[in-house]
C-alpha cells in the first residue's frame, strides 16, 4: 500500500521525532526543576538578607542605650521602652524566620538564626532584669547583681547581632546543593 504510516521510509522519521520530542520534555522539565530550585535559593537569601539588616538595626540602637546605662551615662530607667520596643521586635524577626522556607542545603542556616534570636531574646531579658534590679533596689549587692545582668545582656547581644549578620553573609555567599550542577551529574565548567 503506497503511502501508509507504517513504510519504513515514514516510520523511521516518526519514531526518531518522538523520541527527540521526549527527550526535549524531559530537559525542559528538568531545567524547571532547576529555575524553581534556584528561584527558591534566591528568594531565600533575599529574605534573610533584608531581615539581618532590619535586625542589625534594631539591636544597634539599643546596643548603643545599654552600654550607655552601663557605662552611667543613662539612667537605667531611661532605656525601658527601647528594651520593650527591642524584645517586640525580636519576637516578630523570629515568626518571620520560623515561616522562612529555606531550600534543603540551607535548612541549618535557618535554623541558626532562630538560635541567635533567641539567644537575643535572652539577652533583652536578662537587661530588663539588670534596670529592675537597679530601679528598685538600690544597695551596693543588688548594683553589682544588676550591672551583671546588664554586661552579660549587653554582650550577649552583641554576639548574637554579629552571628546573625555572619550567617546572612553566608546565606548570601554560598551556593545551594546543586546549584553548580547543570540538568546532570556532570558539573558546569568555567
Amino acid at each position: 500500500m503506497p503511502g501508509s504510516l507504517w513504510q519504513p521510509g515514514v516510520l523511521i522519521p516518526l519514531v526518531a521525532f518522538a523520541a527527540l520530542a521526549l527527550l526535549f520534555a524531559l530537559v525542559l522539565r528538568r531545567a524547571g526543576r532547576q529555575l524553581a530550585a534556584m528561584r527558591e535559593a534566591d528568594a531565600y537569601r533575599v529574605a534573610v538578607t533584608d531581615l539581618a539588616a532590619r535586625v542589625d538595626i534594631s539591636l544597634g540602637g539599643v546596643v548603643e542605650r545599654i552600654d550607655a546605662v552601663r557605662r552611667h551615662q543613662l539612667p537605667s530607667e531611661a532605656i525601658a521602652e527601647n528594651l520593650s520596643a527591642a524584645t517586640e521586635a525580636v519576637e516578630r524577626y523570629t515568626g518571620e524566620t520560623q515561616v522562612l522556607r529555606p531550600p534543603p542545603a540551607l535548612s541549618g542556616q535557618r535554623d541558626a538564626l532562630l538560635a541567635e534570636l533567641e539567644r537575643a531574646g535572652r539577652a533583652l531579658e536578662m537587661v530588663v532584669h539588670g534596670s529592675g534590679l537597679m530601679t528598685s533596689r538600690p544597695g551596693a549587692v543588688r548594683e553589682l547583681e544588676a550591672q551583671t545582668s546588664i554586661k552579660r545582656g549587653y554582650l550577649n547581644l552583641i554576639h548574637a547581632r554579629e552571628a546573625i549578620r555572619r550567617l546572612a553573609v553566608e546565606a548570601a555567599t554560598l551556593p545551594a546543593r546543586g546549584a553548580t550542577r547543570a540538568f546532570g551529574r556532570r558539573g558546569l565548567r568555567p
